[in-house]
């Protein structure tokens, strides 16, 4: 049933897909219908990335032959649909370095973040326990830590959110980190690729410095799909992914919770399919993933991840990294010279040649809403505001990011002639609102 692999001629030999980009971009836009279709330069995949058309084909195979439910019946439809949905785990613990025990599809990293917040939060923090985060994270690496102390405080557990700071590169500060750590702290949640920043954050300077009661909780939402993401080498106790910043459908993501952890997992979502098991005390858990994945899976949305993970294994990961860091250079050098042009942190601000994918900025003489609605009605089309990082309007924390700017976020599918095209439409509004 799975169609040939078009994008495999596109993509070089497989020791070139590790190292560097032997494929022209513009070819490997005919994969993707909309682009295709379109004039304008799209340049915010950290919003959404646009679709491949295996991807596409999964989904619209699901829904117009042999469409049934998966894991319910013992019919052909619907075990062959439970066989794959099973691959597809298989496939995305590859990809992690996990195993499929640890693989949890969820409806989103939202939804995955929230899992951990109420599947191990509610069960397993005490009173005085503490959290370490970022308020300049996506918000959904806040709000749902936000949501949990107020839920507990119902309960009389008190537990304290820590906020750490971030350095001019857009990193997590790790020495801030670790002068905040204590015998209290329980968590520490960090946003591997930074979605406004385009920084990475591993925390691998604290390796071997932490108590192991101290987890670890990666948003991976934009490193997968634009660089490697190991959740060993990373020490992940949780890592979330979003399969649709990643060529997947909107509505799916993956959850990894680490096995050590497991034990201290309670079902928060139960429902049919659920790997538990009812006691007098109420439901007992019984087996991982599956104490997680209460309900009918989004099954369209699943094999679509399938399908994007096959094509991020044949063009190479390796190979979208060194195609996003030569066009976060080139747009940096471009961006660079412009009067009154300023850089977020981020890639701009670094010592060496970095980038994967994102760099914001903001442009003295018009406010970055202003600066989106010109550069789109020009044909670019780029994400501007906060980009829902919590601003202080939204939170009582004692550390608010208030970051409203331009965003500009590449994928394999942008040239170099585009980033070009950009720059300059971006120098000349420079010089008319001066």
């Amino acid at each position: 049933m799975r169609s040939p692999a078009p994008w495999s001629a596109l993509a070089g030999p497989p020791a070139a897909r590790e190292s560097s980009p032997t494929w022209d971009p513009a070819a490997v836009r005919t994969l993707f219908p909309a682009l295709t279709e379109a004039a304008e330069v799209y340049l915010d995949s950290a919003s959404t990335t646009q679709k491949p058309r295996p991807v596409i084909e999964a989904i619209h195979r699901y829904h117009s032959s042999r469409t049934a439910n998966a894991g319910r019946g013992t019919y052909p439809w619907s075990t062959g649909l439970t066989r794959a949905i099973e691959g597809v785990r298989e496939r995305t613990a590859e990809f992690l370095g996990a195993t499929p025990q640890e693989v949890v599809f969820t409806a989103g990293a939202t939804a995955g973040l929230n899992a951990v917040a109420l599947a191990w939060g509610l069960a397993a923090l005490d009173d005085g326990d503490e959290i370490l985060y970022s308020p300049r994270d996506h918000a959904s690496n806040v709000y749902p830590w936000i949501q949990l102390r107020a839920t507990l405080a119902g309960f009389g557990r008190r537990v304290r959110l820590i906020p750490y700071r971030v350095t001019a590169l857009g990193e997590a500060d790790i020495d801030d980190i670790a002068a905040k750590l204590s015998p209290r702290t329980r968590l520490i949640t960090v946003s591997h690729l930074h979605h406004v920043f385009g920084s990475v954050t591993t925390l691998e300077e604290l390796r071997g410095r932490l108590d192991p009661r101290v987890l670890l909780c990666f948003d991976c939402s934009q490193s997968a799909g634009h660089l490697p993401v190991d959740v060993a080498e990373l020490g992940a106790d949780f890592a979330v992914l979003s399969a649709h910043k990643m060529f997947g459908a909107p509505g799916t993501g993956v959850l990894y919770c680490r096995r050590r952890v497991h034990d201290r997992l309670t079902a928060f979502l139960p429902g049919g399919n659920s790997g538990v098991a009812v006691s007098d005390s109420g439901l007992r858990p019984t087996r991982m993933p599956e104490q997680l994945e209460g309900g009918t899976p989004n099954i369209p949305g699943i094999l679509a991840l399938g399908a994007a993970l096959e094509f991020l294994g044949e063009i190479g990961i390796g190979t979208i990294t060194a195609h996003n860091r030569a066009l976060t250079q080139r747009l940096i050098t471009g961006l660079r010279p412009l009067p009154g042009l300023q850089f977020l942190p981020g890639p701009a601000h670094a010592p060496c040649e970095t980038g994967y994918g994102t760099v914001s900025f903001t442009l003295d003489g018009i406010s970055a809403a202003d600066l989106g609605f010109v550069l789109a009605e020009s044909g670019f089309l780029v994400r501007t505001g906060a980009h829902c990082v919590p601003t202080a309007e939204h939170t009582t924390e004692d550390v608010a990011a208030d970051d409203v700017s331009v965003r500009v976020s590449t994928h394999l599918y942008n040239t170099a002639d585009e980033i070009d095209r950009f720059v300059r439409c971006v120098a000349t509004i420079a010089t008319e609102v001066r």
